[in-house]
């Protein structure tokens, strides 16, 4: 089991992106979860992130162990479709400006 985050960029290794570009959403999705509050809620150990600019799906190194069904299932789907996937280097805290779902 890996020990960082890793990210799965929407890019394939031979720099094309892979079409439909929401597929970081419908993964997502896939394995989020409706809250008490009756809203949509994303796993803990998977998510989307735009990170210099390309969106990206990060995953928990947790997801292995809690849902390893669902990191099969994330995992064969970026090695079958030749997604670029690396650790996951960005800073641990990062400021954000305002919640723009408030507004």
């Amino acid at each position: 089991m890996s020990t960082e985050a890793m990210v799965i960029e929407g890019v394939r290794e031979d720099g094309s992106k892979l079409r439909p570009s929401d597929w970081i959403e419908r993964i997502s999705s896939t394995l989020a979860k409706f809250g008490s509050d009756h809203r949509l809620h994303y796993s803990p150990w998977v998510h989307p992130c735009v990170i210099e600019g390309q969106k990206c799906l990060v995953i928990a190194p947790d997801l292995q162990e809690k849902d390893p069904e669902g990191y099969r299932y994330v995992m064969d789907f970026a090695e079958q479709n030749g997604l670029r996937i690396q650790p996951d280097r960005r800073r641990k805290s990062q400021p954000v400006e305002h919640d723009r779902r408030l507004n």
